[in-house]
């Protein structure tokens, strides 16, 4: 009788704590089920074979900290996952076994917040948009990343990710490569990656050559909500 007793006690043990465990996870929804529910999609859900590395998640990054906590996957929009994917196929139809690597994708609001704090009043303040105006990050319609070869080793491209400093930034390549300060090959692994995601509608910018935006600035404020 006292162990029938002993284990409907411990059975019911066990269902207390997962239903406390379940109400729990109910109101205070981790990071990535918030982004689910304002409709953002995990890139790994529409594509597996794209690689992803939230450098924010990490130590590894200009900032020196992990900004991200558990937010682990790349999430966007699923207008922009949808680029992304192509740009994906167009990338193996021209380099079979390459891979896209992704760095960072959407950056909630109160995570800028976290990073313009960090950078405030330092010479690394330029670096982070202000929150207050936000960035394209924010909104879930930018991404930064690189490719991978067949053997998983990464393209060097001249500089590292988030290396702030005019070697990384595209309008000065033809002006480094005379130098000697760009290699043919860096340019030409830079050019690799422009030119599968224009193919796949992405725009880059003159300043990162790691960073692609999905829209305009102007259509993303128009027809995107932030992402707080």
């Amino acid at each position: 009788m006292k162990q029938k007793l002993f284990k409907l006690l411990y059975i019911f043990n066990i269902l207390f704590c997962i239903s406390i465990l379940s109400l729990y996870s109910y109101e205070n929804p981790s990071i990535e089920q918030k982004l689910l529910e304002q409709g953002l999609v995990d890139i790994q859900s529409i594509d597996p074979s794209i690689q992803v590395d939230l450098k924010y998640s990490s130590k590894d990054n200009f900032l020196g900290e992990d900004v991200y906590g558990d937010l682990n996957n790349c999430y966007l929009q699923k207008e922009v996952a949808v680029k992304l994917m192509n740009a994906q196929k167009y990338l193996r139809q021209i380099r079979p076994g390459y891979s896209l690597l992704i760095y960072d994708g959407v950056r909630p609001r109160r995570i800028q917040y976290r990073m313009w704090d960090i950078v405030k009043d330092t010479d690394k303040q330029k670096y982070v948009a202000n929150p207050k105006t936000g960035s394209i990050h924010n909104y879930g319609c930018a991404v930064d990343l690189t490719i991978v070869d067949e053997n998983g080793r990464v393209l060097d491209m001249g500089t590292p990710f988030d290396y702030f400093d005019d070697l990384a930034q595209p309008r000065y390549e033809k002006k480094f490569l005379k130098e000697g300060k760009l290699t043919e090959a860096q340019i030409k692994n830079r050019e690799l990656l422009r030119e599968v995601m224009q193919k796949a509608g992405f725009e880059g910018i003159l300043s990162e050559w790691w960073h692609f935006n999905g829209y305009a600035k102007e259509y993303v404020k128009k027809h995107y909500k932030i992402i707080e």
